[in-house]
């Protein structure tokens, strides 16, 4: 069971070994989200671009979820694994997809039910775009069930060194998600209606690849009816190391929320322009999220193989090569800014506000990629909660500061994309007095 353990052998090779395709994976989601994007604003208009936008922040607080209690499910396997334990490899991968599944459930109805209040009345969405916002939620929320599932299934083969599946899963469901995509907006001229169902349909794939592959490849984890139980102890286990990283995520994705109120009170160009802006700074952060994965289940395997003295020297080359990565995508964008931008079919008007963004996070971001991976490290030895600690206060000082300067003279508008040179500042403070007193070393929940 322990060929694909990352407890010996040179730390930087196993990190880049696993850490690849979950990046190529990682690009992958972002690339079909971003082709909904440029299909929508090629062949829709701008007000579908801006519908689409702005259903992000809500759609990542669902995900934030699936995110981080799949993630904690990997820790808790990845921690078995790494000790020799089988049956507690299987007994926690069973019991993890049964309850992530049953919260994709209602995850999905709550969505149904909460998209037009949510986006009206906590969003600010404008009257212009409110009905195809709630339109493409609400089917892009049918599809919240599958996203969890997918989430387990990799989080599960993750823990066991399996990271190169998932990038296939994620392969087949772009190549349908762009063939449904153009099919359904371009030919059919459906909107925003066709690129939430292209997605979901995308999805649905991505999860039926990934249990065939799980139960063909990987004998431990052929269950049978009887297996999927719903054991209260072994759940607790992964909602104690989740929980924080979900609480992590959904912090984020209340803090954007906001912004994105700020963001929408300036009107439809600057929503469209900021829905580009974005878009392109997930890419930025591929590298440095896909190392953050990647040292969460390093760290757990060897803290589960007594080898503890391994998880700093792996944490400090996950760091260069997070940076380096970062440096590297920044330098191209920068670049290549304005025709990147111009891919997504935004008006002049649009494309002024979206330049400087762009060229404005390519260095801010650089901050990001010198401590997110740390939060991996910290998730491994079961200090999960601190990430969620340092989240709250670099998402309190954007949304601080976008609300404290966005009409000032200095920055004003300019602050929606300046914020993070603030919050990611104080992140990086956060982060690295933690990680340099050693307090992470200690074996937490």
């Amino acid at each position: 069971m322990q060929k694909q353990a990352m407890t010996s052998g040179a730390p930087w090779k196993h990190i880049i070994r696993f850490a690849l395709p979950v990046l190529l994976g990682s690009l992958l989601q972002q690339l079909y989200n971003t082709v909904d994007a440029i299909i929508v604003g090629q062949f829709s208009s701008e007000e579908a671009l801006s519908a689409v936008g702005t259903t992000g922040t809500f759609t990542f607080f669902f995900l934030a979820i699936a995110l981080g209690l799949s993630a904690g499910n990997g820790v808790v396997i990845a921690q078995h694994y790494g000790a020799g334990d089988e049956e507690g490899v299987r007994h926690n991968a069973s019991t993890g997809i049964l309850f992530l599944l049953s919260l994709g459930v209602l995850a999905a109805v709550a969505g149904a039910l909460l998209a037009r209040p949510a986006f009206k009345h906590v969003l600010s969405v404008s009257d212009s775009i409110l009905d195809q916002t709630v339109q493409y939620f609400s089917i892009y929320a049918l599809g919240l069930v599958f996203q969890y599932g997918y989430n387990i299934f990799a989080s599960i083969l993750r823990a066991v060194g399996d990271s190169k599946a998932t990038l296939y899963f994620l392969l087949i469901s772009s190549v349908v998600n762009v063939l449904l995509d153009y099919l359904f907006v371009a030919i059919f001229h459906w909107g925003v209606v066709g690129a939430a169902t292209a997605t979901v349909i995308a999805q649905i794939g991505s999860l039926t690849a990934a249990f065939l592959y799980m139960r063909s490849r990987y004998p431990i984890f052929r269950f049978g009816l009887h297996e999927y139980v719903w054991d209260w102890h072994a759940i607790m286990k992964t909602i104690r190391i989740g929980m924080p990283i979900s609480l992590q995520l959904v912090i984020v994705s209340v803090g954007l929320t906001f912004i994105q109120r700020a963001v929408n009170e300036f009107g439809k160009v600057m929503t469209a322009s900021f829905t580009v802006g974005n878009r392109i700074e997930q890419y930025i952060n591929l590298p440095c999220n896909a190392i953050q994965t990647t040292l969460a289940t390093y760290t757990g395997q060897n803290v589960g193989a007594g080898k503890e003295e391994r998880v700093t020297k792996g944490a400090h080359q996950g760091l260069l090569l997070s940076v380096t990565a970062t440096i590297v995508i920044s330098v191209v964008i920068w670049f290549s800014a304005d025709k990147v931008a111009g891919w997504f079919g935004l008006s002049d008007a649009a494309m002024k506000y979206c330049l400087p963004h762009i060229k404005t996070v390519v260095f801010i971001n650089i901050i990001l990629s010198m401590y997110i991976p740390l939060f991996g490290v910290f998730q491994g030895t079961g200090h999960s909660g601190f990430p969620a600690i340092v989240a709250s206060c670099a998402l309190g000082v954007r949304v601080f500061v976008t609300y404290l300067f966005r009409y000032s003279s200095f920055f004003g508008y300019t602050i929606i994309w300046w914020n993070g040179l603030f919050g990611f500042g104080i992140g990086f403070l956060v982060t690295w007095s933690f990680f340099l007193s050693g307090a992470w070393r200690r074996r937490g929940a």
